[in-house]
């Protein structure tokens, strides 16, 4: 049984690690883009290259904050009444299944609930920023280029894959 056991343990692919580690390998593409970088990756699973060995990198990471629109105190009300109403819907919903012959009513207070709860929770936050943050935003982790590693033991076929890959994908004018 202990002889099974630990043949059977050497033979299982190996594992990603579970600690942040530094990626190893060696440089076999580069690439602008996460989306060309993750094209290359597939050309080489695509050619039955063995892509366990294969890591995607971003080099020089980067916060980028979009902003998307004003913040303004009645897009705040609307929005804490709106997310209110959905919370008191629900509520509502749940007090007048188990209570017998309740009939609307406590839907209805349900969700006039909610919306008086969430506009004050709303204009509280908002009224803590005291105009500091008036935008609404999202972001992302991007990075300046995408560096594609490969173990030792396969890089110089992965990179002629790769320049293959790029050899055929170029136009000639």
């Amino acid at each position: 049984m202990t002889q099974a056991f630990t043949q059977a343990a050497f033979t299982r692919a190996p594992q990603a690690p579970k600690l942040p580690t530094m990626p190893t390998g060696w440089p076999i593409g580069s690439y602008d883009t996460y989306e060309q970088a993750q094209h290359a990756v597939d050309h080489l699973a695509d050619k039955e290259f063995p892509v366990q060995d294969v890591t995607i990198v971003g080099v020089d990471p980067l916060v980028v904050e979009r902003v998307s629109a004003r913040l303004t105190w009645g897009k705040v009300l609307t929005s804490g009444a709106m997310s209110g109403a959905w919370f008191g819907l629900f509520v509502g919903l749940l007090l007048s299944l188990f209570t017998p012959g309740a009939g609307l009513a406590p839907i209805l207070i349900g969700l006039l609930s909610g919306v008086a709860f969430g506009m004050a929770f709303a204009a509280a936050g908002y009224a803590a920023t005291r105009g500091r943050r008036d935008f609404v935003s999202q972001s992302q982790l991007v990075a300046r280029r995408y560096d594609v590693l490969c173990q030792p033991r396969n890089a110089e076929s992965g990179r002629d894959l790769l320049a293959q890959l790029a050899m055929s994908s170029k136009r000639w004018f």
